[in-house]
């Protein structure tokens, strides 16, 4: 691959809203608990921490309200192994986290998830309170269509943000992670189109591509059209086949430069929790493209890291890189396996 270098302060960024997480024990409803479990999570902040997990250098955008929730979430991020020198922090008197609460589903019940995130510290964030050293000091700076979708002010933000690092030669990397629940149809797909001409490294599910962008024709045809019309250098797509909510399939297939890279699924993922496990994925992708140079590794690290995530609760994956390591050559073998690594 060779167009990502690694000369920078940081070999990733992103930009998006951290939220509370806040979930009860199991597969509890949410009317009948009385007790939830805290945690931290963000799409962006999932890729931010679990690339950096594998071993390179990352850092989050993000604007945190400067109180003892703004601290938990700080912290989370730093145990993560993400820097946190360019949170910006609320001090207004509306300054707010945004908060989402999650149902673990147990088949024929579907998990399911309540948001209280309007408003949020986020939503304020302005481009001239994010350092400016950071636009040329990244080597990668990735972003999502949540981010875009949260109110008309951040995504007005988050586009000037997209341009300034294209104009310091920083490699973008755009998940469209359309949500249904936060804005419509015909305004992400204006909005989205327009900075394609800008995203070098695009992920995007074939539903996204076949509902809401409209796009017609096979898999690979549909990849290969936003390489030929919008410059994409590289086009990623995951497929996840769910068995019911605890037994799920995964895999992926990646354009770049006329040819697709895939390998054989992962089948019968025992799911613990599958948030978070999308991201998880961009977190493996956007490392091996960035530490290696064969395409393949991104489908290796990417589909490996997601399984795993599956696997474990909360919205970051938690993988070293030698357990991921160990995974995909497991995934490889085709002899007979330990049960056990001791």
């Amino acid at each position: 691959m060779k167009f990502i270098k690694r000369n920078k302060k940081y070999d990733l960024v992103t930009m998006g809203e951290v939220m509370l997480r806040l979930s009860p024990p199991g597969t509890d409803k949410i009317s009948q608990s009385y007790i939830f479990d805290k945690k931290a999570g963000g799409a962006e902040l999932n890729v931010a921490n679990g690339s950096a997990i594998l071993g390179i250098e990352t850092g989050i955008i993000t604007k945190l309200p400067e109180n003892k929730i703004g601290h938990f979430v700080r912290n989370m991020i730093r145990y993560g192994g993400v820097s946190d020198d360019l949170i910006v922090y609320d001090h207004s008197p509306e300054k707010r986290l945004g908060i989402y609460y999650y149902e673990m589903g147990a088949y024929p019940r579907k998990s399911s998830v309540v948001y209280d995130r309007a408003n949020s510290s986020m939503t304020t964030l302005k481009i001239e309170e994010i350092p400016e050293s950071v636009f040329g000091e990244t080597a990668v700076f990735h972003v999502s269509g949540i981010t875009l979708a949260l109110n008309e002010s951040l995504r007005e933000t988050t586009i000037e943000v997209i341009k300034k690092f294209k104009e310091n030669g920083t490699i973008i990397s755009f998940d469209i992670n359309y949500r249904a629940s936060l804005w419509d149809e015909a305004t992400a797909r204006e909005t989205v189109t327009s900075i394609f001409p800008y995203v070098d490294i695009l992920f995007v599910s074939e539903e996204t591509s076949r509902r809401m962008l409209q796009k017609t024709g096979t898999l690979e045809e549909i990849m290969k059209s936003y390489s030929d019309d919008y410059g994409c250098k590289v086009v990623a797509t995951t497929r996840r086949e769910v068995i019911s909510p605890k037994i799920h399939n995964f895999s992926s297939m990646i354009y770049y430069d006329g040819e697709f890279y895939e390998e054989e699924p992962y089948k019968n993922i025992e799911v613990v929790d599958r948030v978070g496990s999308g991201d998880a994925y961009l977190a493996g992708a956007l490392y091996a493209m960035i530490v290696h140079d064969d395409i393949r590794k991104a489908v290796e690290y990417g589909n490996a890291m997601s399984s795993v995530k599956n696997t474990v609760l909360g919205d970051m994956a938690v993988s070293s890189l030698s357990e991921i390591n160990s995974v995909i050559d497991s995934h490889k073998s085709i002899g007979r396996q330990d049960e056990m690594n001791r």
